[in-house]
Formats: structure tokens, sequence, C-alpha cells
């Protein structure tokens, strides 16, 4: 086997990509590359550098000396207060970072500013405005004898604010209170003037902006205070006015023993409570009126009968006479008339004895039925009370809408008319917070330019756009302009450069033998006779890194020239998700390679032959929902032994490898892989990146064909030209 193409493989098994000569590609360090990029534009970067520098020390020297005035303060987070009184403000340590961000915002807002510079007079004086070179082109600044125009005063005000804010610098001093409030200009007692004043009337405004705070905080509360007292009066006639039309009547509240007072009660409410204790009363006189009653029809006796005086006397005078008549017995016999009497008179009282329990027993009866139509009664009248105290509750629904909205908008009164009057005793009571800790000085030395830290900011600043003009100038161009790029870029053998057809088809070229696409191929053919120990490999795939590179092309003319050299050649479209062999063969591809991977096993109906061109081909069959899945099995491998039982070398046009699975898949079951790369078309960090996927797949790619190449772009194009041009004018001329 040549030595000139073969792969290796890394410590850890990975495959390398060798060089023509079976070396592996150097790997130069990172910091070498830099330095090789650094010596290939170090007159860029010097000349960048020099520039910056020339242009650094020009500035400075053309700069107007600027003194910096600076003044501290002390900004508190609150002052004292004397009153009790809350706001709505929360805690220090939860909002120190809002509140203190918001003081200097407002040391660095327009209206302190402008505030600033009518104190100090500066809108109408002429030399503030040269000094710090406003244009004069405004109509507000023309002067009329000698003095600016009073229409043009807001104008003037406004950009004087402006300027006043460019020259200004606000630095907090890192965990504390204080701020260093800083003014530059070119006239050192003007910058100590202005940071001076600038710190005087932020002060100012802060007393101003307490003051009107309160004031208007009291005149909103007493919006408010209105508008709430309009809505309580309208809730209040709301709700009386329902309680009117519903006929709700409820008992005003009352202090219990506690001195609380309790809620409103309604009537009915009440009613049922009274009816329904007497229920329970009614209820049990009537058990009672029963029980006495059950009691009297026993014999007479009941307890009434008992404790009745009339029939106790009644029995008492029958007891005796009953003594009286068993006393006669014991002498006479019952005719006798003493005996007789005395039994008729027992008889008498027995009667009356009768007589006077049955009055009883009715009396019972009487008192058991009153007490049972009384407990109807009360109960029917208690069930009439539960039906209206629900039809209340359901009518109270609404009326207790109406009473919390009521008593929500009295609390808001209540509560909105005590902060008013706190807010009047709070308004305005206080000691400022903010203070002047170290006033303004005027600076005795210039703060700006300064030399030589502008000249080492133009060297810095000059060797990073050298730099960045040298990295940028080397990574434009990542194309490949020369043939002998492939290999020294890629580390990949180079197997020919093809040139790029400007006119006609890749078949009608190949057709003509004469063309130089023949002679570019020939010679790829060639180089790739030493590839293996056996020639030639008997199965390859062609491929790029991205479609129209050219990969289709040289599958053809690969197949071609095989065909020539009398090798029986079949020509597989391996791109299932653009296929386009079929084109070539003028077939359709409804029956191919898909139908194989699928499961079909007769190869003779799947192929086509191309008479013209010398070989058979096999279109890539219907185009399958995911080409990867039909890929990843074993019929791809079974596909090329059976075809290479019957042909010599199997040729697959492969997909692109970039953004697709099939070509390392693919590249994984043919002994090797032929590359095409486009010149002038393709940056080789996506090349790079292509062939690491097929290096990751073990892929053996055996080298580099660079496709459409155009000798006039190249580097140096004339050993190109005369390989490719060769005798072909004196030819035609000769013709």
């Amino acid at each position: 086997m040549n030595p000139s193409t073969f792969n290796t493989r890394s410590a850890a098994g990975a495959p390398l990509l060798t060089n023509a000569r079976g070396l592996e590609p150097e790997r130069l360090p990172i910091i070498r590359q830099y330095m090789h990029i650094a010596l290939r534009w170090r007159y860029v970067i010097i000349g960048i550098t020099v520039a910056c520098i020339l242009l650094g020390l020009v500035a400075t020297l053309l700069m107007t000396p600027k003194y910096t005035a600076e003044v501290t303060v002390e900004i508190s987070r609150e002052s004292n207060r004397v009153t009790d009184f809350q706001g709505v403000e929360r805690e220090a340590s939860v909002a120190d970072q809002e509140f203190y961000q918001t003081q200097y915002g407002l040391l660095q807002s327009r209206s302190l500013a402008e505030r600033v510079a009518t104190q100090l007079r500066l809108v109408d004086d002429s030399k503030f405005f040269e000094r710090f070179g406003v244009s004069d082109s405004d109509p507000a600044f023309q002067e009329v004898n000698g003095r600016y125009p009073a229409s043009g005063r807001a104008v003037r005000q406004r950009i004087a604010g402006e300027v006043l804010l460019d020259n200004l610098n606000v630095t907090p001093v890192r965990l504390s209170r204080l701020v260093d409030v800083s003014f530059t200009s070119p006239d050192p007692a003007f910058s100590a003037k202005v940071a001076n004043a600038w710190a005087e009337n932020f002060i100012q405004t802060n007393l101003e902006r307490k003051i009107q705070a309160t004031s208007y905080g009291r005149n909103l509360l007493q919006r408010q205070l209105g508008q709430l007292k309009e809505r309580l009066n309208e809730s209040q006639r709301q709700l009386v006015a329902y309680a009117s039309a519903q006929r709700i009547i409820n008992l005003p509240a009352q202090s219990g023993g506690d001195g609380r007072l309790t809620s409103e009660r309604s009537i009915i409410a009440d009613d049922l409570a009274a009816l329904n204790a007497s229920l329970a009363q009614a209820t049990a006189d009537r058990i009672q009126a029963e029980a006495r009653y059950e009691q009297a029809g026993r014999a007479g006796a009941s307890t009434e009968a008992l404790r009745n005086q009339a029939i106790n006397s009644l029995r008492q005078r029958r007891a005796e006479l009953a003594a009286d008549y068993q006393k006669l017995m014991t002498q006479f016999e019952p005719e006798y008339p003493a005996a007789k009497a005395i039994q008729s008179q027992i008889d008498q009282l027995d009667r009356s004895i009768g007589r006077e329990e049955g009055r009883v027993s009715g009396s019972l009866q009487a008192d058991y039925r009153e007490a049972v139509e009384r407990e109807r009664a009360l109960n029917s009248k208690v069930e009439q009370l539960k039906a209206s105290y629900l039809d209340l509750r359901r009518r109270s629904i609404q009326y207790n809408i109406y009473q919390q909205e009521v008593d929500t908008n009295r609390a808001l009164y209540d509560g909105l008319l005590q902060r008013f009057k706190e807010i009047g005793v709070a308004g305005g009571v206080g000691v400022n917070n903010v203070t002047v800790v170290d006033p303004a000085d005027i600076p005795q030395r210039p703060s700006s330019p300064r030399l030589l830290l502008n000249l080492a900011l133009a060297v810095i600043a000059g060797l990073g756009l050298g730099v960045l003009a040298a990295f940028a100038l080397e990574q434009i161009d990542e194309s490949f302009a020369d043939p002998e790029e492939v290999e020294r870029r890629l580390g990949l053998p180079l197997l020919g450069s093809v040139p790029k057809l400007t006119e006609g088809t890749p078949k009608e070229a190949l057709l003509d033998r004469k063309s130089t696409l023949v002679d570019a191929y020939l010679a790829v053919q060639t180089n790739l006779t030493f590839s293996t120990e056996h020639g030639v490999p008997r199965s390859f795939a062609v491929t790029s890194t991205r479609p129209a590179e050219g990969k289709s092309t040289t599958a053809l003319a690969l197949a071609t020239m095989l065909a020539r050299a009398q090798r029986k050649v079949i020509l597989v479209d391996g791109d299932m998700r653009s296929p386009s062999v079929h084109h070539l063969g003028g077939v359709d591809h409804d029956r191919g390679l898909s139908n194989f991977l699928a499961g079909q096993d007769d190869i003779t109906s799947l192929t086509f032959p191309m008479s013209d061109l010398g070989f058979t081909a096999m279109s890539a069959g219907p185009i399958p929902p995911n080409a990867a899945e039909l890929l990843t099995g074993t019929r791809l491998q079974t596909l090329i032994e059976r075809l290479l039982q019957s042909y010599d070398h199997v040729v697959i046009d492969s997909p692109p490898v970039m953004g697709l699975a099939d070509a390392p898949l693919i590249a994984s079951r043919v002994e090797g892989v032929i590359y095409a790369v486009e010149s002038h078309g393709i940056r080789s960090t996506m090349v790079k990146t292509a062939l690491s996927r097929l290096a990751s797949a073990n892929a053996r790619v055996i080298g580099g064909v660079l496709t459409k190449f155009e000798t006039g772009k190249a580097h140096h194009g004339y050993g190109y030209e005369y390989g490719y041009g060769y005798g072909r004018d004196d030819k035609a001329a000769r013709s």
C-alpha cells in the first residue's frame, strides 16, 4: 500500500487524517499560531499603533487645560421628626439603595442645573457660553446692544443647564453616606463656584420639596376626605332606602355587661326567640296536662281528685256512715230500718262522690285540650316566623352588603381624617438631611489633559486595534484558493483539482474525452490507484461539507473514468433526501436504494443502465420519512457486499456531512471516502468540523478533491493554468 494516503489513530483511538507524505499534519501550539499571525501582519499592527500614538499626542497637545473642583456632601436616610406619624415608606434597611439612588438622580436633575445657572447669572453671561464653545447661531444668542435678548432666556437657561450637567460628575463614596460632587471647566475659580452653588441649591431644593410635599399632601387628603364623605353619605342613603323598601327593621345595638356594643338585631329574630320560648313552655304544659288527664281516668285516683276538699268531705262522711253501718250489722240485719237508712245515705254519698270526680275529670280534660290548642297555635306561629326569618335572611344579603360598604367607607373616612390631622402637625417639622462636609476649594493644578496617561492609552488602543485588524484579516478569507491549501489547512491528501465548468453540463463534459474535466478526473483516478494495496478502493463514497460543492459530479466522473478503464462499476445514489442520479439516466426514482434498505432483496429491478457513460446506476428510490433510520441497520452493508459480487467498484454519491447523519453512516460502511471541497466557496472551519464528524464515525478519508477551481483566483495561478490549458489553445488555433 502506498504510504501517501492512509489513516492512523491517536492514543485515544480516534482516527487522525494524514497528509500526502504519510505524516500527521503539524499542530502548532496556540501561542505559536498567534505569533505567526502577529508576524505576518506586523506592519499593520505597528502602523496602527504608531498612528494611535501620534493621534493621542496631537490630541493631548491641542486640549485646553481643565480644572476640577469637588465638594463633599452627606445625605442622611431620614430627617428627625417630632411626631409619631407613620408614613408609607419601608424600613431603611430595605429601601436604602433605592433612597440613595434617588438622591444621586436628583443631584443630576435638569431642574437643579437650571436653578444653579440662574442663581450664578450664567443665562445672560456671554463669556460662559464662549468658554464652553456654545454656538451663537441660535437667535437666542444674538446680542442686541451688547446684551442677549430677553425672548431667548428660556432657551439659554435650558442650554446652560445642559452645559453644567455635561461637566458635572457625581461620585458616591463607597460604604458611606458621602457623595463627591465635582465640576470641571477651564477656569479653576469658576469650577469651585459652580460646585459650591450646586451643593447649596441641592440643600434648598430638598427643603422646598418637603414643604411642597406637605402642602400637596394636605390638599390631596382634603380632596380625598370630601370624596370619602360623599361616598359614606351615599352608601348610608342607599342602606336606608333598601331597608325601607324591603321592610327590614333592626333594633339598635346595645351595650353589654362588658361595655361592648352588640350588633343590630331584627324584630323578627326577637319575636321568634320569644315565641320559641313560649312554645317550649306550652309544650311542657301540654305534657303535664296530658299526664294529669290520663291519671284522672284511673278510678278517680288523680291528684286533683285527692286534693279536692268537697270530695274529701264526702268521703269522710261516707267513711263515718260506713262505720255506723258496720256497727249495726253486728246486731241487726240489713233490712233493719236504721241500717237501711244509713245504707241509703251511703249510696247517696257515693253518687255525690262520683259526680264530683266526674266534674274534676272533665276539668282536667278541658285543661288538656286547652293546652293542646295553645301548643298548636304557638307552633303554627313559630313556623310562620321561621319562614319570615328565612325570607328576611335572604333579603338581608344585599342589606349586609350595603352595611359592609357603609362600615368600610366610615373606617376609611375616620382613618383619613386622623391622618389629615396628624399631617398638619408633622408638616415641615424636622431638620434637613443634607449637609456640606467639605466645600470646594479653587484647584491649583489642571485635572486634564494628562500626557503620559493619554500616550499609554494610545499605545494600548493602538496595539488592541492592530491585533484586532490582524485577526480580522486572518479570518476574512477562509476559502481554499490553492490546491495545496487542502493539505496544509486540513491535513488531507490532495487527490486532484477540478476546474470550474464555464458552459455545458458535467455529463456533456464527461462525454467529451478531450475536456479539461476528463483530464482532471483522470488525474484523480490515477491518485486513487495508490490509495490501497489493491489499487482503487472497491467501495467508496463521495461526500462534501454542504450541497452544491461538486460531490455528485465527482461521483459521476469517477464512475465514468473507472468504466472507461474496463472496470465494471455501479453508481449508487445515496442521497435519499435530494436525489440526482436518476436525472442523469432519464428515469424516475420510484425504485432504488430506499427499497432495498426497506427490505426488498431483488437488486436487479432497482438498477438502470447508463450506456452513454458505460456503467450501471441505482437511484435513491422513494424518499423515506427518515433516511438516517434506514441507514442505521445492516442492510447497506449487505447491499455493498452483494454488489461487489457482481461489480468491480461500488461508487456511492453520499449526502453532505453538515446537518445530516446520513454521510457518517454511509462512510462507516465503505472502504474509503473521497471528500469534495469547493474552491473559493467553502470555509475551512466548516470542512474541519465535517471531517471531525467523519473521524468520529471511524470513516477512512482517502483524500480531497478541490472542485470548481479557477486558476485566475489562485495565489500561484501560472502553474495550474499551465496544467489545464497546455496545448489546447494551439489545437484550437490549428483547427
